[in-house]
């Protein structure tokens, strides 16, 4: 239980961090004024006073949030928020979302170096299976496959199937840099691919590091934006869980290892990002709606009115927060 808690701090807090930090560093950038700057949500735990700014640490790790000046009222501040040019204000919008992108990019880097990445290289090859009767060890690295050049893990295993099952010619590079020249006929599996009997061997690159993170960057967003526009639909897979629901799947990430652990963190953080960029009131995407009708329309909207549609979309977002609280405790 113990390791969940300090798992679920760690994985929000470095999450929150990032959001927050964009927010604020951006905000400041602008030369707009700041009042506070706080991890965390509930009452503090934790202060310092700056110059300007306090910055804070409160209880509960569920959020954060930099307070600007003008952000919800009527300001005359020439360094309020409202005052900024609408790009400006955009441009400090986005900003918390864009740092959990890009946090979630550096946490898939971590992982796919820290833990390797499959090569070209051979791990282990299997008993009776064709690689081994053509004479391929352990150590190999396959450099070509019918003439085409290879390079990734993935380019062996499509040069493999698309055999259909015919000999293929298979040039591999030894320890000793002696290029060896071998033929074997690949065997269709039960999964309906055609295999040799060869296991990938996990390296360490940064530049493949770099590509397979992005890969997996992409894999993630695109899984979790499609979600979201199929929501209600008969067509989404999965659910909506809450806090209690989200400290379960990091407990049970945390148990599986620390590189489990960032996995699930680079996920929550690119989801973090997709839903604070949603066209909802109190979101940074409805704030963002906001800004972008005062740049179609060419002059500010009342913000007394903008700030009384935020306070019914917090309502609105805590009542759903309350749903899934007690949804997730029942399905413990």
């Amino acid at each position: 239980m113990l390791m969940t808690i300090v798992s679920f701090i760690f994985v929000f807090g470095i999450i929150v961090i990032a959001h927050e930090l964009g927010h604020f560093v951006t905000a400041r950038l602008n030369g707009i004024k700041i009042h506070e700057f706080s991890i965390g949500m509930g009452p503090k735990i934790a202060k310092w006073q700056g110059p300007e700014t306090l910055y804070s640490l409160r209880a509960f790790p569920l959020g954060g949030f930099v307070k600007m000046e003008g952000e919800d009222e009527v300001s005359e501040d020439p360094r309020s928020f409202s005052n900024k040019k609408p790009y400006q204000r955009l441009m400090v919008l986005v900003a918390g979302a864009t740092m959990n992108f890009v946090l979630a990019y550096v946490l898939l880097v971590i992982i796919m170096f820290g833990m390797g990445s499959a090569s070209n290289r051979i791990e282990a090859v299997i008993d009776d299976m064709p690689a081994q009767s053509a004479g391929l060890l352990p150590g190999d690295r396959i450099i070509e496959i019918d003439g085409k050049k290879i390079s990734t893990w993935e380019q062996v295993i499509n040069g493999i199937n698309d055999s259909k099952g015919d000999k293929i010619t298979v040039v591999v590079e030894r320890s000793d840099d002696l290029n060896v020249i071998l033929e074997m006929v690949p065997e269709l599996g039960p999964d309906g691919n055609y295999k040799v009997g060869v296991q990938t061997m996990l390296e360490k690159s940064v530049d493949k590091s770099l590509g397979v993170a992005w890969d997996q960057f992409r894999m993630f967003f695109t899984d979790i934006f499609k979600f979201f526009t199929q929501l209600g639909s008969k067509e989404v897979q999965g659910e909506l869980v809450g806090p209690v629901g989200i400290v379960s799947i990091i407990g049970q990430a945390s148990e599986q290892g620390f590189w489990n652990l960032l996995f699930i963190a680079a996920y929550i953080s690119i989801n973090l990002g997709i839903v604070n960029l949603l066209p909802f009131p109190a979101l940074d995407g409805g704030r963002i709606v906001f800004v972008v009708i005062e740049m179609i329309k060419g002059k500010p909207i009342d913000r007394e009115k903008e700030g009384y549609v935020h306070f019914i979309g917090i309502v609105i977002l805590m009542a759903l927060m309350l749903f899934l609280v007690f949804r997730d405790i029942s399905n413990l």
